[in-house]
């Protein structure tokens, strides 16, 4: 409006006289007249702006002088008021597992009470437990196997060194007594050759006490994992197959009825989750007992020919058993860990 009345204003036809000079006069009147009129209308759109206009205190003053509304403290709390509702989502997740988690414990706990003192049934597979019992009992037989193979590993490497030792100081006696040049010199030569087998029989029995260790710290531990979970696995499902039969011994009202399909759904869900892993510890068992019988046919063989090959004092079949397991001995005099060090 005030625009419309300013481009009146402005346009307003001004007399000219015959010397194009402008009418004084005229002049005078028209711009007082608009002055007027502008200031009237400024002092009107003043008022409605202090009235209506933003908040002096939500408003903020930009560059060029022009007033720019605040939506920063909308956006500002907006998105506080987001994160404050992320932050609550969490916790109250958090909550829920809790929760759950407790809820679960105490079953579980009470169920294991339960069958401890004899008041409570638990799913028996007697086949399966027997297996596991075998494995167990297995696993222990194997830890000893390894324990005094390292225990030989230990003591033969200490009896070369003191071989290798021994060798040395006959061959430097050979040099320094004429009188027992060739006495000494073959005793030398003897010890650097019992030696000599002695590295290669540490080879083999180096070879043996890794693979029995992998076998033991690897795969049995790995299938008794699965077996530790199946166990827990049956502990749960058993305890919500308590709940759900004390439940269904109840009242039958709308709440209890509630209830009993709740702990329905539940039951379910553990029991499928036994009988997944249940399968999985009878297939690892299986797949166990052919890789354990694989692996132990090939190390008690080559444990075997080793430590015959040696106390026979055959060099070439000593040799030759490393060559047939594939063994690799480390090249004399290369500076690596000892067969011990290597353990």
């Amino acid at each position: 409006m005030t625009d419309s009345i300013m481009s009146k204003a402005a346009t307003m036809e001004i007399p000219i006289n015959s010397n194009g000079d402008t009418g004084t006069l005229a002049e005078d009147d028209s711009l007082e007249q608009a002055a007027k009129l502008q200031w009237s209308l400024d002092e009107k759109d003043l008022q409605q702006v202090m009235v209506s206009g933003p908040n002096l205190n939500e408003t903020s003053i930009v560059s060029g002088g022009s007033i720019k509304g605040s939506n920063m403290h909308h956006s500002s709390s907006s998105s506080s008021m987001t994160a404050e509702e992320v932050t609550r989502g969490v916790a109250v997740e958090k909550l829920e597992t809790m929760k759950k988690w407790g809820f679960n414990t105490y079953k579980c706990t009470k169920q294991m009470i339960s069958e401890r003192f004899g008041r409570g049934s638990r799913t028996v597979d007697l086949e399966l437990e027997a297996q596991i019992e075998v494995l167990r009992d297995t696993k222990k037989k194997y830890e000893s196997v390894l324990r005094l193979a390292r225990a030989l590993t230990n003591h033969f490497y200490n009896m070369v060194q003191t071989q290798h030792a021994l060798g040395d100081t006959f061959a430097d006696l050979s040099q320094k007594s004429p009188e027992l040049r060739d006495e000494f010199g073959y005793n030398a030569e003897t010890q650097k050759l019992l030696c000599k087998n002695g590295e290669t029989l540490l080879g083999a029995i180096n070879f043996f006490v890794s693979s029995i260790n992998t076998l033991v710290k690897k795969t049995m531990e790995d299938t008794l994992m699965t077996i530790k979970m199946y166990e827990n696995a049956r502990l749960e499902f058993d305890a919500y197959r308590s709940d759900l039969e004390e439940l269904s011994l109840g009242p039958r009202d709308a709440v209890a009825m509630a209830r009993i399909d709740a702990a329905q759904q539940q039951y379910q869900v553990q029991k499928d989750k036994y009988e997944r892993l249940r399968s999985d510890v009878i297939i690892k068992l299986k797949f166990l007992e052919e890789n354990k019988v694989k692996v132990m046919h090939k190390q008690l063989l080559l444990f075997h020919n080793a430590i015959s090959a040696y106390f026979a004092g055959n060099q070439q079949q000593l040799e030759q058993t490393l060559k047939q397991f594939n063994i690799k001995l480390r090249p004399p005099g290369a500076d690596k860990p000892s067969w011990l060090e290597e353990q």
